[in-house]
């Protein structure tokens, strides 16, 4: 009965997020609300596919930026160099990130803790760096020009419109990790969490979940990092940089771990705090830096998982 109620909690939670989704046009609907918004809507969902590798199986990632620069530039190097069209490049880059994800996977996911973490983020390093040294075909350093999503011979570029398709893309993956947390695979993971050698002894393939979730993860990242570039119409190194993998990490870490609502939440403080302090540039990292701090410190489960805790208590 407890996960029947967990689980109509989590449902009426994303029937919340719809609502959210569907009124802040209504609110507040200029063109800069709306580019933010879908930002924080891609941010959001490769931070859930990072939740299902951390939250559910407990594998730290630093890797997860190279996932998402692999779904970007496929998207951005296959239309420019080869005249892909542009919903295959994007798809090719989503089977891509899957297919590197499960042969990388295999050798790294033996590791443990920050064995792990280094080896993860020896990947991302990796293809940070061809990204950066293949200037003929990335355009290197300075980054490159993605060709506009189009349909019917129009171009895709008004933020309204990337509003309503990230937010689509988000739901839907937050809806598939909730699923996902309550079916057998979900819950051979949550045992990997608590413990692999329990989990090994109750017939678990501790190897081959922990792979299934490395791969579910980088399939998010990749589709919310062509999501980004078909939005922004140019891409850079960075998107794949070490930086940008810290920044999923800490998403992940701060909204709560625990739940796909958590990690949005983290996405959304992570991907709005800039904006909000942009007027205090020179001490914007520092201010970023300190509320990150204050919330491990004192919100050490995650700000949804705080908040949740407190909210029942206040209820008894």
């Amino acid at each position: 009965m407890k996960a029947l109620r967990a689980s109509g909690a989590g449902w009426r939670a994303l029937a919340l997020l719809v609502l959210i989704v569907a009124l802040l046009p209504v609110v507040a609907g200029s063109s800069y609300v709306m580019r933010i918004a879908a930002l924080v809507w891609i941010m959001g969902l490769a931070a859930v596919g990072l939740h299902i590798l951390m939250g559910m199986a407990g594998q730290i990632s630093l890797g997860h930026a190279g996932f998402f620069g692999i779904g970007a530039y496929a998207s951005a190097v296959l239309p420019a160099r080869y005249g892909v069209p542009v919903v295959v490049a994007a798809a090719g880059g989503i089977v891509l990130a899957g297919l590197i994800a499960y042969l990388v996977g295999k050798p790294i996911l033996r590791l443990k803790g920050h064995y792990l973490a280094i080896a993860t983020l020896g990947f991302s390093l990796l293809i940070g760096l061809v990204i950066t040294s293949e200037v003929a075909l990335t355009g290197g350093p300075d980054g490159m020009d993605v060709k506009r999503l189009g349909i019917a011979g129009f171009a895709l570029e008004s933020p309204s419109t990337w509003y309503w398709i990230s937010a689509a893309l988000m739901i839907a993956g937050v809806a598939v990790a909730m699923v996902l947390r309550d079916s057998p695979t979900g819950r051979a993971l949550r045992a990997i969490l608590d413990s692999e050698v329990a989990a090994a002894s109750m017939g678990v393939d501790v190897a081959r979940r922990k792979l299934q979730a490395f791969v579910i993860a980088s399939v998010y990242a990749a589709v919310a990092g062509s999501t980004l570039a078909l939005m922004n119409g140019f891409i850079t190194p960075d998107l794949a940089g070490f930086m940008t993998s810290v920044e999923f990490v800490a998403m992940v870490v701060i909204g709560g771990a625990a739940t796909p609502f958590g990690a949005l939440v983290g996405a959304a403080l992570l991907t709005l705090l800039p904006q909000l302090l942009a007027s205090f540039h020179d001490y914007q990292d520092i201010a970023v830096g300190l509320i990150i701090m204050l919330s491990m410190i004192f919100l050490r489960q995650g700000i949804v998982p705080t908040l949740g805790q407190l909210l029942r208590r206040a209820s008894k």
